[in-house]
């Protein structure tokens, strides 16, 4: 009985064995080889060896076409990510350039505002020989003042509030708060004021100005004021104006000039003149302490 049982067993097992799936299948080969980047065509020969030894794949007549397809596309592959790379690279540049010329843009800001300041706390005028405020901007001649006040685009004469008094300027859109509500800086003519909407994106207003011999420091005070020494009016515009006044505007601009140099005003070298004069004329006085105030 043990005899036929060893002899089943035996049976059993071969059976078995013709019967797995395994037993039919060729196992796969280890490869084993070192890639030394600066000799790659040592490695590729290796490869190209073991594959001739385990396989009958270059054998095939569509080898060499499938091998150089590979090769293109590795390429390919290796073309893009390098473009991909590059490409970041320039995205990172550009977006660090834009952040240091936005730095650099805000400190030129900040040094321009911090130059336009003076020791007194005045703001060098504008082109206009006014200034350029947030809300709104304003240049001036000895006659008129001209103010520009930005609204949304597409807005109508029937949208906006204006009330020009003699002094005071009330500017804004109906149902919103006030873009400027002050007191002038100067008294203006109201009746020959007027305001109009320019290109539907801007008020528009003229002031005339009742004393028209001065500059102005603001539109309205409470702003920042400008240093109207350094305001510089259009000598092309003097001829015309009547005689009278254009000696005065003339006198005007000679002594911004005389003090922003820190010499004598038009006044002060006149009354030099005259105590030169007197000195000539009485010798015999003593005019070491005398004082020209």
């Amino acid at each position: 009985m043990a005899i036929i049982s060893d002899f089943h067993e035996e049976e059993k097992n071969e059976s078995q064995a013709k019967a797995s799936p395994s037993s039919s299948c060729p196992q796969p080969s280890a490869f084993s080889a070192k890639f030394d980047p600066s000799n790659p065509i040592d490695f590729l020969e290796k490869v190209f060896d073991f594959v001739a030894q385990e396989s009958e794949f270059l054998g095939n007549e569509a080898a060499e076409k499938e091998i150089a397809s590979m090769v293109r596309a590795a390429k390919e592959k290796k073309k893009k990510k390098r473009e991909e790379q590059r490409a970041s690279e320039e995205r990172l540049k550009a977006e660090k350039r834009l952040k240091e010329e936005k730095v650099e843009a805000k400190q030129e800001k900040d040094e321009k505002r911090e130059d336009e300041k003076e020791g007194n706390g005045l703001r060098v005028p504008n082109k206009g020989n006014g200034l350029d405020l947030e809300k709104y901007s304003w240049t001036q001649t000895l006659q008129e003042i001209n103010v520009i006040v930005p609204v949304p685009n597409g807005t109508k004469s029937r949208f906006v509030v204006c009330e020009i008094k003699k002094n005071h300027l009330k500017v804004g859109l109906k149902g919103q708060p006030p873009i400027i509500d002050g007191e002038l800086h100067s008294a203006v003519k109201p009746d020959d004021c007027y305001w109009s909407i320019e290109d539907q994106n801007a008020v528009s207003i003229l002031l005339t100005k009742h004393d028209q011999m001065n500059w102005w420091k603001c539109l309205v005070k409470g702003d920042p004021e400008i240093d109207t020494q350094k305001v510089e009016p259009e000598n092309s515009k003097l001829s015309d104006l009547d005689p009278e006044t254009r000696q005065t505007v003339e006198k005007m601009m000679f002594d911004q000039r005389q003090k922003s140099m820190g010499l004598p005003t038009s006044d002060e070298l006149q009354k030099q003149e005259i105590l030169k004069k007197f000195m000539a004329e009485h010798p015999e006085m003593d005019f070491s302490r005398a004082k020209i105030s």
